[in-house]
This record gives structure tokens, sequence and C-alpha cells, in this order.
């Protein structure tokens, strides 16, 4: 079957179709023939094979200079990431230490405030303390003055009733003796 389908493709040939011999010129296939093997021809020796192979070539070139740029680019572009991001974890890092840094001296100086805080109110008692013993001795000590007044007050009202004129006399001149006899 296969043998007769091409049996049957050959007899239909356009060559076998047209009327009259193949090789003429009133042969309209044996013309179309000639000018396509002219056309060939005139390509073949202009060199336009070798052009669009050049063509072709230089196409082919510039692709795979483009690809190599494209591969040099991204293998720059890999480099750049890769810094960038050994950038990043060393920012990451410092800023991580700065932050720890920066609470340890938040504590020491917490730690530092308590202990002023403490200091200054034990010097604020003290002094508290300073003043309530200076107010209470300068209470008793204006206390004693007071019982002292009272009582020299009380001594001479008492002195003023049983002393007479002459006892006062007495008392006078004992008393210039005895500074008589210190001062001299």
């Amino acid at each position: 079957m296969k043998k007769l389908t091409i049996l049957a493709m050959l007899a239909a040939s356009p060559a076998l179709a047209a009327e009259g011999p193949f090789v003429s010129l009133a042969n309209t296939n044996f013309i179309v023939l000639i000018a396509f093997l002219i056309f060939v021809g005139i390509l073949l020796y202009a060199g336009v094979p070798g052009k669009i192979t050049g063509l072709l070539d230089a196409r082919a070139r510039q692709i795979r200079a483009d690809l190599d740029e494209a591969r040099a680019l991204r293998e720059e572009a890999k480099t750049i990431l890769a810094s960038y991001e050994r950038k990043q974890k060393d920012v990451q890092e410092q800023s991580d230490r700065i932050v720890a840094n920066a609470r340890d001296e938040a504590m020491a100086a917490a730690e530092q405030a308590k202990a002023d805080l403490k200091l200054s109110i034990a010097r604020r008692m003290a002094a508290a303390e300073d003043q309530i013993a200076s107010a209470q001795a300068s209470a008793v000590r204006a206390v004693r003055e007071q019982a002292v007044a009272v009582a020299v007050a009380a001594a001479g009202d008492v002195l003023k009733r049983q002393m007479t004129a002459e006892a006062a006399a007495a008392s006078i001149d004992a008393a210039i003796g005895q500074v008589d006899a210190k001062l001299h």
C-alpha cells in the first residue's frame, strides 16, 4: 500500500501535469525552474549565504557576549549582595552590642542612683537627728535657764522678806572684801 501511495504521488507531480514536453520554453514549469536556478546562482555568486552566515555568526557572538556579560553582572550582583549581607550582619551585631552596653550602663546608673539615694536619706536622717538633738538641748537649756531665773527670783523674794538692813550691809561688806582679796 505504501508503494502505491508513492507511485501515485510521483504520477501526480506538476511536471507531469503540463502539456507537451517538459524541456520547452512553452512549458511554464520549465521557465520557473530555470528562473529559480538563475536566482539561486545569483545569490550564490553574490555571496549571500556567506553574508547571511556571517550575520548569524555575528548575532550568535553578540548573544554569547550578552550572556557572558549577564553572567558577569550576576556574579558581581551576588558578590555585592553577599557584601551587603555581611555588612548588615555586622551592623546588627554592633547594634546588639550597643543595646547591651546601654542596658548595662542603665542598670549600673540605676544601682548608683539607689546607692546615692540611700546615702542622701542617711545624711538627711542624721541631719534631722542632729537638729532634733540640738532643739532638745536648746529646750532643756531654756527650761534650765527659766528654772534658774524663777529660782533666783524666788530666792530674791525669800531673801527680801527675810533680810534686814543690817544683814544686807554686812553681806555687801563681805562681798566687797572677797572681791578685794581676789583682785589684789
